[in-house]
């Protein structure tokens, strides 16, 4: 029996004003996310990878349609949720939810554990009263908290209880899909696999779909069954984990990867990591061809001419080079 494509992204842009000069009369746009496509399996991890201020937190943003995206597609189960007015989004947002990155910033200060788990409750009308309360001592309990900790507020928890507190919320209205925007990057290193492992037996529990965003490309590796590469707002880069990994095609692709530490003392004497040279160019002023070109030791006269498309190099393994 085929998957189902739970989530479609067409050609997905999110530009951002940025007015300069007298009276503010010239607009320049940021492009933060210029033209994202990719697709998301029912019960599936797929990973996003990059370096900081490549879009891949305004991608996961757009998709949960915290930002209305400028123009592309979202496809959800069939539905172009894209345009949809807030109103008429409502519905999808208790099917679609997120973990933040902060655990510190995303819980309110002034509000109980209880309170915070119980919000999304009484948001959707799910159940009051003690059918609420024996609600939240579940979600408390599926995260690996008790229901001592329901009555304490945010600042009494370490961070990865904290971040447990923000699974146990996305996960009170019974989702299907979670965006995990960087969920383990603001923990300690003794932590982040401990609530990698949760979300993963969550998913094996709940059938939950995950698009991982993160910075950590081994975790990525471990968790995500398809793994996207991003740069300057647009993907490079996209494959199944393993042939990603083996395989890996897109020189800044190559360069994410020898960046890896190896434990292996005898592997990482004889590493080689390619150094990039060059900043990542303004998105507000892009390259005209291909983004990777300023830093690119292979680029051609045509790489700094036409942009690249996404296209199959075999098996699925997408990249958007020239010269593959």
């Amino acid at each position: 029996m085929a998957e189902k494509t739970l989530l479609q992204i067409q050609d997905l842009k999110m530009y951002f004003e940025n007015r300069k000069g007298w009276f503010g009369k010239k607009i320049e746009y940021v492009k933060a996310v210029d033209g994202v496509s990719l697709e998301i399996k029912q019960g599936e991890t797929v990973g996003l990878v990059g370096e900081s201020g490549c879009g891949k937190s305004t991608t996961g943003y757009s998709i949960m349609r915290l930002y209305k995206p400028t123009s592309g597609k979202i496809i959800y189960d069939g539905v172009d949720i894209a345009g949809m007015s807030a109103k008429e989004v409502w519905p999808y947002r208790k099917r679609m939810q997120m973990i933040f990155q902060d655990p510190y910033a995303s819980l309110n200060p002034r509000m109980t554990v209880s309170d915070i788990i119980g919000e999304p409750l009484d948001i959707y009308h799910l159940c009051e009263g003690k059918e609420r309360q024996e609600r939240i001592y579940e979600l408390l309990n599926t995260v690996g908290l008790g229901k001592e900790h329901a009555s304490r507020y945010p600042h009494e928890f370490s961070g990865g209880q904290r971040q447990r507190v923000g699974i146990a919320r996305a996960l009170a209205v019974n989702p299907e899909f979670v965006v995990c925007d960087e969920p383990i990057s603001a923990l300690d290193v003794s932590i982040q696999a401990q609530v990698v492992n949760m979300l993963e037996d969550l998913q094996a529990e709940l059938g939950l779909t995950y698009l991982f965003i993160a910075h950590d490309l081994s975790m990525v590796r471990h968790i995500s069954k398809k793994v996207g590469v991003m740069y300057l707002g647009s993907l490079v880069e996209m494959a199944e984990t393993e042939e990603l990994y083996e395989h890996t095609l897109h020189p800044y692709t190559k360069a994410l990867m020898s960046a890896v530490p190896e434990l292996d003392p005898a592997i990482s004497k004889t590493k080689k990591v390619e150094m990039l040279k060059g900043d990542v160019p303004s998105p507000i002023d892009s390259p005209k061809g291909c983004k990777f070109a300023t830093r690119c030791p292979h680029a051609t006269a045509r790489c700094m001419e036409e942009r690249p498309q996404l296209k199959d190099a075999g098996g699925g393994h997408l990249v958007a080079c020239h010269l593959i």
